[in-house]
């Protein structure tokens, strides 16, 4: 006995210590008013048919439409709308498909807009709407710098570029270089509204961060303001904030009964931060199954991840990874206890989620679920070796298995566990690695990598892919920032692309793509991992969203 214990002094184990969760027992319980919530429900029914016949109504112009969509968007109450929207946007794009021959379209604000808009609900809408604002060098006129408005629905239209769309690439560096400089001199909210978008683009925010943003900051102060759907934005944010605190209550008293902050203190404790990932990928109240899913997943593959980077040894690791594989409560014999925790936890979740699933006939969607899951653990061990052995593999290695360890071809798949509507075919088509998924894991491990250098290198770690790039190309640490950097940015233009039409498969299942690779472009922000610090980045959005109501008067 006391030469195992000597053996066991001997194991030097690559400790993180990451810092404790920053919410304690905060969101375990939650109580509901049900007078209040049921008060909230009854007023938006109303709100929602008035808001329904302003929609529909005739006559109005193109600007109006295009204008008051967009508003109904930002104010995060579009789902209400999706059918009549979507019939309006094919009419607009069906009855105007040359852009030429109408006031509306020598307006630069309501072209950018409209380009916007049918782009990000999957219409190929062409470049020629921009082609009237250039001058004979293929310029923007300077006469567009005095159209603030303009000029800050061109750079959001930019943000939904694709390939070789250089016109638009232009139109980024115009309207950011004016809009920098416009700024300073504006009138609020309308400096507000610059001063955010420089810093997060619309297309590529949290559609929930900039809904909230957008009520409290910016449309409640704009004097054209629509008083009806202001209200209605407000009590529609609150009735589903309550439903986000029960879920986070629920998903919460769940990893409190885990215990993993005591019984594998070497692991984050994020669970807070994995469910507001979860309202990043979908806010709707039909995705709440969906969601709790999603945020235990999240929570889960974060101990497991936490298991190969940040403790286990390549002996132990090679016993876990095979117990993964074969998915058999009968090998929790072979692993260390530490490992046993972890491994039953992984397994009881499975099963809770087959059993939750085959009230609708649906159990065998998870099957994708658990293959995915072994995918990434055999990469994760992969990793963990060349760590531990002190391997640097060739960048394309590198990249090969490190899109896996993104985690976002488990998420993704995962995402669509709680969508009732997701079928066999939804599950196959993302198994075979579409582009658009594939650029959405490329995304992921590029920022990521970006994000986590400095810390991973204080470390001793090698294998990194900044670091694998300096070595095979010679280059700087900076150069190799600047080519991870560039990959984000191709990646973005295949997410784009992605989202165009003929579409694969439905726009509500390419969204949770979508917005799986804005969660990235907003927690990674300006080299931070906002996952694994989540005080400066994660911590107000939490806040904002999960914490604080909207006043209502």
């Amino acid at each position: 006995m006391a030469l195992a214990i000597v053996e066991e002094e001997k194991i030097i184990r690559p400790v993180a210590n990451f810092s404790p969760s920053l919410w304690g027992d905060r969101f375990l319980s939650f109580s509901i008013d049900n007078h209040v919530a049921q008060k909230y429900a009854q007023e938006i029914e109303a709100l929602k048919e008035e808001t329904r016949s302003m929609l529909l109504a005739n006559r109005r112009k193109l600007v109006e439409t295009l204008n008051l969509i967009d508003v109904i968007e930002r104010l995060g109450i579009v789902y209400h709308f999706e059918k009549e929207i979507d019939d309006i946007l094919d009419r607009i794009y069906n009855e105007n498909s040359k852009f030429e021959g109408d006031d509306d379209y020598n307006d630069l604000c309501t072209c950018a807009l409209q380009f916007r808009l049918l782009r990000q609900h999957g219409y190929n809408i062409s470049l020629k709407i921009f082609s009237k604002f250039q001058d004979g060098n293929g310029k923007f006129k300077e006469s567009l710098v005095s159209d603030v408005l303009g000029l800050l629905n061109l750079y959001e239209a930019s943000h939904v570029r694709t390939h070789g769309e250089d016109i638009l690439e232009d139109a980024l560096s115009f309207s950011i270089t004016h809009l920098v400089s416009v700024s300073p001199h504006l009138n609020s909210p309308l400096k507000e509204q610059v001063t955010h978008a420089l810093e997060q683009s619309l297309h590529k925010g949290i559609p929930r961060v900039e809904t909230r943003f957008f009520i409290s900051s910016i449309y409640e102060k704009e004097e054209s303001k629509n008083d009806l759907l202001l209200r209605f934005a407000k009590l529609d944010f609150n009735l589903l904030q309550i439903l986000h605190k029960q879920e986070l209550a629920e998903v919460s008293r769940w990893w409190k009964d885990l215990d993993f902050a005591k019984k594998l203190p070497y692991a984050r404790d994020r669970v807070v931060e994995c469910y507001f990932w979860t309202i990043g990928v979908y806010f709707e109240p039909q995705y709440s199954q969906a969601r709790v899913m999603l945020a235990k997943t999240i929570a889960i593959i974060s101990i497991v991840d936490d298991t190969f980077d940040s403790y286990g040894i390549v002996k132990e690791l090679d016993i876990y990874t095979d117990a993964i594989q074969r998915w058999d409560i009968n090998e929790i014999d072979r692993l260390p206890d530490y490992m046993k925790i972890s491994y039953k936890a992984l397994l009881d979740l499975y099963k809770d989620y087959e059993n939750v699933l085959s009230r609708d006939g649906r159990s065998h969607v998870v099957y994708h679920a658990k293959e995915r899951m072994k995918e990434i653990v055999r990469n994760y061990n992969v990793e963990a070796k060349w760590f531990i052995e002190g391997y640097m593999p060739p960048v394309s290695e590198y990249l090969s298995n490190a899109l896996a360890t993104s985690t976002y071809y488990l998420l993704t798949t995962t995402s669509y566990l709680g969508m009732k509507s997701a079928t066999e075919h939804h599950f196959e088509w993302l198994g075979n690695n579409p582009k658009i998924l594939e650029a959405n894991a490329t995304l992921c491990r590029v920022i990521d990598d970006i994000a986590t250098y400095e810390v991973e290198k204080n470390r001793g770690q090698i294998a990194t892919g900044i670091e694998c790039y300096r070595r095979d190309y010679g280059v700087s640490t900076e150069e190799a920032m600047d080519k991870f950097r560039e990959m984000a940015e191709i990646a973005w233009k295949d997410v784009n692309e992605g989202i165009l039409r003929p579409l694969p498969v439905s726009m509500k299942f390419l969204t949770r793509i979508l917005n799986l690779v804005r969660l990235i472009d907003v927690i990674y922000k300006h080299n931070q991992d906002g996952y694994t610090h989540p005080q400066k980045v994660l911590k107000p959005h939490v806040i904002a969203l999960l914490v604080d109501s909207i006043k209502i008067c």
